[in-house]
């Protein structure tokens, strides 16, 4: 189970960049609940050791449920995995961005709406765009799940 933040400010989106071995893309800001964390709080830390700013948790937007199949998983691993993603809307502190070390995702950036087509994204990223009533005008010109 995961909890996001769906930041919007001045016509952009915060958006970090996740990388996992060859597999790459943009994202919404998040991540994954540690044992007994409550999902607001986990979207705080999250926000916050991905770009280095301070959030402040708005609406519930929706739960997405979905079974993904994994490229590359261990042997004798199911490659079927089901997530759970809770999106929030989210306002954060003005502050510079910070990329993150040695998680999960190297990069932070606002993105301009308009922009997010040009860019690999992952799904949660129309997800929650569509959830939070966010319109791009296109789909994203390539797009990955997680």
């Amino acid at each position: 189970m995961a909890a996001y933040a769906v930041v919007e400010r001045r016509g952009k989106i915060l958006l970090t960049h996740w990388r996992r071995g060859h597999m790459h893309g943009w994202t919404l800001p998040g991540g994954g609940l540690e044992s007994g964390e409550d999902p607001r709080t986990a979207v705080v830390r999250e926000v916050l050791e991905e770009t280095g700013l301070e959030a402040r948790v708005g609406k519930l937007l929706g739960v997405d449920s979905r079974v993904m199949v994994r490229e590359e998983v261990p042997e004798g691993t199911d490659p079927e995995l089901h997530t759970i993603r809770i999106v929030y809307r989210a306002s954060v502190k003005d502050g510079p961005l910070r990329h993150e070390v040695g998680g999960s995702s190297d990069e932070a950036r606002w993105v301009s709406i308009k922009e997010i087509r040009s860019l690999r994204t992952l799904s949660l990223v129309q997800t929650g765009l569509r959830m939070a009533g966010i319109n791009n005008r296109r789909a994203p010109a390539r797009q990955r799940q997680r």
